[in-house]
């Protein structure tokens, strides 16, 4: 039993368009794919922006001035 062209005729899968629309939906299903992996793995923080160990203020903005920064 032959299933071809069922779906589409066997001229369109042969045809440039649909060779960039299986490539576009690849790369889509791909960067899914990585993006559910990632969920699954604790985030890691950069302390490149962070001033010793903490980031904090240099002074309050609080409306109480005598807060602590």
């Amino acid at each position: 039993m032959v299933v071809q062209g069922i779906l589409f005729p066997q001229e369109w899968l042969a045809s440039d368009w649909f060779a960039v629309f299986a490539t576009v939906v690849a790369i889509n299903t791909l960067v899914y794919v990585v993006l559910g992996i990632s969920k699954l793995f604790p985030v890691w923080h950069l302390k490149l922006f962070q001033r010793n160990g903490r980031n904090r203020r240099g002074e309050t903005r609080s409306i109480y001035p005598d807060a602590r920064p």
